[in-house]
């Protein structure tokens, strides 16, 4: 049976996550910021819960997190922990619900990481803030259990053998909070399943297949092979991901998410799994919905 996935944000649903600039906090003393930190992220997790409630009455299983759910938490200047809060024991309490609403309905939660946060760029100070990015998501991972954090590879940097090498050899030094949880995703533009299954495979890593990201970056091998190849490399629910183009896969460039799910890019070979397929789309809640209404049809 397959569990749907929202991704981070609604599109009509009044459920709202905060942010906030570096530029914007920079105009604060420290105390203050810290007491506006407190109230954005107490708003966040309180718009976590909604999620997972709004997930539970809707046969949604799996939510994606925003990574700014906790706002500028790894800034070089604006940083911060919790226990610095003004008010740490509301904040934690917030998530603690969250933790227990999503274990009592089994909705299952996991983050997605910036563009930015990479592990095989050739610069280390990209590479050193990238991994204080994961262990800052692995402990809210923890606080609220969550079992993904996903990255992409990265660039090529103009010699792919060796990216992946800085790949692995980074992957090595990420603690165990942060392996425990560690997903890689084949991309559109670099690093296809191909690409990434042998590291996968060698480092006890899980591939989240995106089956549009392979229909635009093919690396030859077919969906079912992958699909398979895929599978093998989890220890827990698989997790997929599933996009259409704007318009048809005959456009100049279908890498853009559409607003809604075309039923024909489901694979056929995905609908008796036992897996969690995250819906990429650009109307969010709606897109999901109706595709779950579609797959009962």
């Amino acid at each position: 049976m397959i569990r749907w996935g929202l991704c981070c944000i609604f599109k009509e649903e009044p459920i709202t996550f905060r942010r906030t600039t570096a530029a914007f906090l920079s105009k604060k003393d420290r105390k203050d910021q810290l007491r506006y930190l407190n109230e954005l992220i107490v708003h966040n997790a309180e718009s976590l819960l909604k999620a997972l409630c709004f997930c539970k009455d809707n046969g949604i299983g799996d939510f994606r997190i925003n990574s700014q759910i906790l706002p500028l938490k790894t800034h070089p200047d604006q940083g911060y922990e919790l226990n610095e809060l003004p008010d740490a024991d509301l904040v934690y309490e917030k998530f603690r619900l969250c933790k227990e609403f999503g274990i009592e309905n089994n909705i299952r939660m996991g983050f997605h990481p910036d563009q930015f946060t990479l592990l095989s760029s050739p610069n280390p100070g990209v590479n050193e803030r990238s991994i204080d990015e994961l262990t800052y998501q692995a402990e809210m991972a923890s606080m609220i259990h969550a079992d993904v954090i996903n990255i992409h590879g990265g660039g090529a940097y103009g010699d792919k053998p060796a990216a992946l090498k800085r790949l692995r050899s980074n992957i090595e030094k990420l603690d165990d909070a942060i392996r425990a949880r560690l997903t890689l995703e084949n991309d559109d533009r670099v690093y296809t399943p191909k690409d990434l299954l042998p590291v996968c495979q060698d480092m006890a890593i899980p591939l989240v297949y995106d089956v549009h990201h392979h229909r635009c970056h093919s690396d030859g091998e077919g969906i079912e092979k992958t699909t398979e190849l895929a599978l093998s490399t989890w220890n827990r629910e698989p997790l997929f991901h599933i996009s259409s183009p704007i318009g048809s896969w005959d456009t100049k460039n279908p890498r853009s998410h559409s607003d809604y799910i075309d039923i024909q890019d489901f694979p056929q070979c995905w609908r008796n799994l036992g897996i969690t397929v995250e819906v990429e789309a650009k109307t969010k809640e709606l897109a999901v919905i109706q595709l779950i209404q579609l797959m009962k049809r």
